[in-house]
């Protein structure tokens, strides 16, 4: 059995990337990349357990991926680590970002051969340019651009991040507990992306899937007497509404489904418990931008969306257009992306007995081409 536990960090929320896609949810094949990262490290069958931070928004659908041990993460990278610290067990902890995605696996084992000669072990980086600090010219030859993944003792690893003082790598906190550290040269190969531009300096990563991915939404909704009707985004002229925990508009709860069958994320009852009080009454054009929101961070891209609506009554010919470009909004995508189609049952059914509306629809998604960027 390993005496080596390894941690990857992946609950950043990604602000310095400059798109609306989290980096650790780019897709490489179809794998997203903080798996890809862990897939490559755990074939090495170096490790005792791998363990992944995550942030809350993406546990659950991290989950769906892998049999990693997944950890919440905190507000901070170092909240983050200590989280994970808790599960570790073994005697010695390799701390990563899943963000240095091609590392190499000489170097890997070269960090893991030094275990034991030092409290830390710390790859760097030389630099070649002048460095200046506050106006003056130092020593370059002093100065190292420390790299991950570095290689701990668990236990002082663990006692050096009681302290209050924040670090941006494990050996600083180490070294600022009296432990030591050794500092063995680094790679290029594992270079940390934190721009966009990164992206083209790691040549291990791969272009996402082209493959078209669809998912299809279902739901009915009984009229309520009194109340308002809402339909596709759009307010309708009618006596009657739905009953229903939100505001019933089933036309974009049957939409939300579809999208998250689409990406794989479940459905509407998951994401929105209709128990939760917080949803009481929500106007359902609040839940589809929160999904449309989490679908683009999780790296897709809506292609289309095509929805039927069965009612007897109201007449709905007179709101396709309305409903079409409220939705395109929210999608973000163009309306000529969004069909919207009305029908009847022929009286047959409850919906032929004008007792409520029945919506089926579609979406088809595809992954952000961060190669295109």
């Amino acid at each position: 059995m390993s005496d080596l536990t390894l941690i990857l960090l992946a609950a950043g929320s990604s602000n310095r990337f400059g798109l609306n896609v989290k980096k650790q949810w780019l897709r490489i094949g179809h794998k997203p990349l903080w798996y890809f990262v862990a897939d490559r490290l755990d074939t090495l069958n170096l490790f005792e357990k791998i363990i992944i931070t995550s942030s809350d928004d993406d546990i659950a659908f991290m989950k769906e991926y892998a049999s990693y041990t997944f950890i919440q993460g905190g507000a901070t990278r170092q909240e983050s680590l200590k989280n994970a610290l808790k599960e570790v067990q073994s005697e010695y902890v390799l701390v990563s970002d899943v963000a240095r995605a091609c590392i190499n696996e000489e170097f890997l084992k070269n960090i893991i051969s030094k275990k034991g000669e030092a409290d830390c072990i710390v790859p760097y980086l030389k630099v070649n340019d002048t460095v200046v600090y506050e106006n003056t010219t130092i020593d370059r030859d002093k100065v190292k651009r420390l790299q991950t993944p570095q290689l701990s003792r668990t236990s002082l690893l663990k006692n050096a991040l009681e302290s209050d003082q924040e670090f941006t790598d494990e050996s600083s906190a180490i070294a600022a507990y009296g432990g030591t550290r050794e500092f063995i040269l680094g790679e290029n190969d594992a270079h940390k992306i934190t721009y966009l531009e990164d992206l083209n300096s790691l040549s291990c990563l791969k272009a996402p899937s082209s493959d078209t991915l669809s998912g299809t939404g279902f739901d009915v909704h009984a009229f309520d007497d009194g109340g308002v009707m809402y339909l596709g985004g759009v307010k309708i002229d009618s006596d009657f509404g739905f009953k229903a925990h939100s505001d019933g508009d089933v036309a974009i709860h049957a939409l939300i489904d579809a999208l998250l069958g689409a990406a794989g994320m479940g459905d509407i009852g998951m994401m929105f418990p209709d128990n939760d009080k917080t949803y009481k009454g929500i106007d359902s054009k609040e839940l589809l931008q929160t999904v449309v929101k989490k679908i683009h961070n999780f790296g897709f891209v809506i292609i289309n969306v095509d929805l039927t609506i069965a009612a007897e009554k109201p007449k709905l010919a007179n709101y396709k257009t309305q409903m079409r470009n409220t939705l395109a909004a929210i999608l973000n995508c163009e309306s000529s992306r969004v069909n919207i189609k009305a029908t009847t049952t022929e009286k047959l059914g409850f919906i032929g007995r004008g007792e409520g509306v029945g919506v089926i629809a579609n979406a088809n998604l595809k992954y952000f081409d961060w190669k295109e960027i």
